[in-house]
């Protein structure tokens, strides 16, 4: 067998060098504390999995209207799927980004009419701190919360005003047939 050549200390890499004399100089460097903001929503705002034109899997993620009587589609943000996590609840997810850090999102809207009566589409895009985005991203904590005994009349009122579905005409006899 060969005998195994020991490693002068040319062989190894500078940074390994300035890492050792830093060491042996009592110099640890500490490493920087990131600080990140954790964003908690639903799993019914994230799509399907995808794959990009460079090979990397990832997925979309919407962004509901912070106003609820806007009707407008939805702002998105693409992320890997592997930094959404399911909470331990099993209803909703989570995923914790840099404070310091921007995250790109896009929200479409309509440019005008083309000539065969189809909507045409573009996309305002920008780019938005993340803590931003958590606010965005959790618009529902600041929704008025309003019991529905509290305003059960209105309820009522609003249901009754309603016109009334007729069931898909099943009938007992129907059914016995089948």
């Amino acid at each position: 067998m060969a005998e195994a050549k020991p490693i002068m200390p040319g062989d190894l890499p500078e940074w390994i060098q300035e890492a050792e004399r830093a060491v042996a100089n009592g110099e640890i460097p500490e490493p920087k504390e990131v600080k990140e903001v954790t964003i908690k929503f639903g799993k019914g705002l994230v799509g399907r999995p995808f794959t990009s034109k460079s090979g990397n899997e990832f997925v979309e993620v919407k962004i509901p209207n912070q106003d609820p009587e806007d009707k407008t589609p939805w702002a998105s943000f693409v992320i890997s799927p592997k930094m959404i996590h399911d909470n331990k609840f099993g209803n909703g997810v989570w995923m914790k980004l840099p404070e310091d850090g921007k995250t790109r999102i896009s929200k479409p809207f309509v440019v005008g009419t083309k000539e065969n009566g189809k909507k045409e589409w573009d996309k305002d895009v920008k780019d938005v701190p993340n803590t931003e985005l958590k606010e965005m991203m959790e618009v529902y904590k600041t929704r008025n919360k309003e019991s529905l005994l509290e305003n059960l009349e209105d309820k009522k009122k609003e249901s009754a005003r309603q016109p009334v579905k007729k069931a898909a005409g099943k009938t007992k006899s129907s059914e016995m047939a089948v």
